[in-house]
């Protein structure tokens, strides 16, 4: 049975369209207007509210939950001091990504992990003689993410922890009177917060924030919404910009951190002294430079996509509407290079995106590259350029 978050009294009576997807278990809003620009355009210059409760959310606890971590995560979880969050993976022991996730030092011995996909018996089959508990709190709190340039006046307004919360930060609160516990994050490339609550809390949480954006033109968004946004900002959806390794069927379908450009979490490899999962081969791949592939930004020549249309008599259409499955690169002579994993026009900034995987011959910004699209049930190759990610990202956001 389909379950529902502990917002859905008040997610189920706005969603004008009536439209849902499945996420988790949970009915989640497609989209809550009919037009899921209004949503979008909310995050770029206002303050949207997404439910993101559906996703897991685990807890490691204990005096070793450090040492554990540290063992199994690739990013050195040791720099994540109490009250930081840190995005995080981890890999398998031939070094490809299983999973991402974002994970919070809520206090001493205290780390809270939410990921997409269910990974707890994971982590407890690699705890075995270390002290520490693993627990599954998905169901002990709800989440709303508070994202765009107003979030911040919206939150301070109730609570002034918020003021000087850093990027990635975290502070226990109130709002409304209930305990909360606010991180600096989202999955928007803009300016935004998470909000734990207990679910018994969530509904007069979630009034308390309409109330006190009203005046900033707060908006429900839907994961139509989130999906154009979070390509904006080069962030990966996994099943769709990578697999993770523990279900992939064959090596071609894994990938390795710095095949996904995670190379930034690696930048102190040397002074880290870890044994973490999945160290020897990222380093062999480090020193020797075999990566297949790397993940890059991919930015569609306007001339070649009008061109493309109007040499036929068709206007070209700029569809907003992120397309989240393969599109096929090819290099100049024809060849096929890649793939194109995440595909939108941009309405902020007024062209053709794309994240995708091309040969590190093809990975430097400038590089160009041919994309394939259909018009007219016909395939045409369209000009198109790699760029660095993320292609939208304000100073707000960390400032």
């Amino acid at each position: 049975m389909l379950k529902t978050t502990p917002f859905h009294a008040r997610t189920a009576v706005l969603n004008q369209t009536m439209l849902w997807d499945h996420w988790a278990g949970y009915a989640a809003a497609a989209k809550y207007q009919f037009s899921e620009k209004v949503e979008y355009y909310a995050i770029r210059n206002a303050v949207a509210l997404f439910d993101t409760s559906p996703l897991f959310k685990y807890r490691f606890k204990g005096p070793e939950a450090e040492c554990f971590l540290a063992g199994v995560l690739a990013r050195d979880i040791r720099q994540c001091p109490p009250s930081r969050a840190q995005y995080t993976i981890w890999c398998d022991d031939r070094g490809y990504v299983v999973e991402d996730g974002v994970i919070l030092h809520v206090g001493d011995n205290e780390y809270w992990l939410t990921v997409a996909v269910p990974n707890l018996r994971y982590f407890q089959n690699l705890a075995g003689g270390y002290n520490l508990e693993i627990s599954d709190i998905s169901e002990e709190y709800g989440i709303l993410a508070l994202q765009g340039p107003q979030a911040c006046n919206v939150l301070e307004s109730l609570s002034q922890a918020v003021a000087n919360l850093r990027f990635f930060g975290l502070t226990e609160t109130k709002i409304a009177g209930n305990p909360v516990v606010i991180s600096r994050t989202g999955y928007t490339g803009d300016l935004g917060y998470e909000i734990w609550i207990r679910p018994d809390d969530c509904l007069a949480l979630w009034d308390t924030l309409m109330e006190a954006g009203a005046g900033y033109n707060i908006t429900p968004m839907g994961l139509r919404a989130l999906s154009m946004s979070r390509i904006e900002a080069g962030l990966l959806l996994i099943d769709v910009d990578f697999e993770s390794s523990r279900y992939a069927w064959i090596d071609g379908q894994k990938a390795t951190p710095l095949e996904l450009s995670f190379d930034w979490m690696f930048r102190k490899l040397g002074e880290d002294d870890r044994a973490f999962i999945g160290r020897r081969p990222l380093e062999q791949e480090l020193k020797n430079g075999t990566s297949r592939f790397k993940v890059v930004g991919i930015e569609v020549d306007w001339r070649a996509y009008e061109a493309a249309h109007n040499d036929i008599g068709l206007i070209a259409r700029k569809d907003h509407l992120p397309i989240e499955e393969a599109i096929y690169l090819y290099d100049a002579a024809g060849q096929y290079i890649g793939y194109v994993t995440s595909f939108m026009y941009s309405p902020i900034l007024k062209k053709h995106i794309a994240i995708g995987k091309v040969p590190l011959t093809h990975s430097q910004p400038g590089s160009e590259v041919q994309l394939e699209w259909m018009v007219n049930h016909k395939p045409h190759y369209l000009l198109s350029r790699v760029v660095s990610l993320p292609f939208f990202n304000p100073a707000r956001k960390t400032a």
